[in-house]
């Protein structure tokens, strides 16, 4: 009955919510759909310890006591790069040890079914970077990546995308590792930049002129921009008021600049 009811609304594994079955008379509370990504296997044993009842739990990785790559990746924020990739790898550890590689520190003792290598058919690489270290590789990306942008007035949308494709591109960069975005507060008028905000679902930060030019530091200095703005750079001094490392200086392409700044972040078990 249950699957017959939810049936029409199943899409995808990456957007089902978590549905959970109960008996009528409250002995089990099953884990029906989106046992980890949507979190239906940890909804079901909460119910049934609320209700004391037998949590039932199929996934293979659970039952075998296995890495669950999608379930860790949506309890920490990292984005899945490839399902299909995320599907091989969950295969993969059911039939043994899976090798993985980080950019950032490992904290704790990694799970069953991992191990730190760079030798394997299919890995797992933590990184905000596009490389791929394995012949079939499942890449795990924080959200630790802030952009500074800087734009002439008018700027559209596409012309703010393609210049932030064109850094991201040319460094190897995940465009789906960004978090958050600044300039200064004289563009929040801006409507292409607004936009492009919005479609990325990125929050864009303001600051004034007085804020970014109090922030220490050499900067890639422009005295056309100094002229406009007030100060010598926006884009650089606007990434890192929000924190984290300068990886990408000012690039510039049609009318508009970018700075990329990372995050620090780990990969906690």
């Amino acid at each position: 009955v249950a699957v017959r009811a939810i049936a029409p609304f199943v899409k995808d594994k990456t957007a089902d919510p978590a549905v959970i079955c109960v008996d009528v008379t409250g002995q089990f509370a099953i884990s029906l759909l989106s046992g980890h990504i949507g979190g239906g296997n940890r909804l079901a044993r909460q119910i049934a310890h609320g209700i004391d009842a037998l949590p039932v739990i199929t996934t293979a990785t659970d039952i075998s006591q296995r890495f669950a790559v999608d379930e860790w990746a949506q309890q920490q924020g990292f984005v899945i790069s490839c399902m299909k990739a995320a599907k091989e790898v969950s295969a993969a550890i059911l039939e043994g040890d899976v090798p993985m590689q980080s950019d950032a520190q490992v904290v704790g003792a990694l799970p069953p079914g991992l191990i730190l290598s760079d030798k394997g058919q299919v890995g797992i690489a933590f990184s905000v970077f596009t490389h791929e270290p394995y012949p079939r590789t499942l890449r795990l990306i924080p959200k630790a990546l802030t952009l500074g942008i800087g734009c002439r007035k008018g700027i559209s949308t596409n012309q703010i995308e393609d210049a932030v494709r064109v850094v991201f591109d040319k460094h190897r960069l995940d465009i789906r590792g960004i978090k958050q975005a600044a300039t200064i507060d004289i563009k929040q008028e801006e409507a292409g930049l607004i936009a492009f905000c919005k479609i990325w679902n990125i929050p864009l930060a303001f600051y004034s002129a007085q804020q970014l030019g109090a922030l220490p530091g050499a900067f890639t200095a422009s005295e056309f921009v100094r002229h406009a703005v007030g100060i010598d750079n926006v884009c650089e001094r606007a990434v890192l008021m929000q924190g984290g490392k300068l990886i990408v200086s000012k690039t510039a392409a049609d009318g508009v600049t970018v700075a990329v700044a990372e995050d620090a972040w780990e990969v906690r078990f």
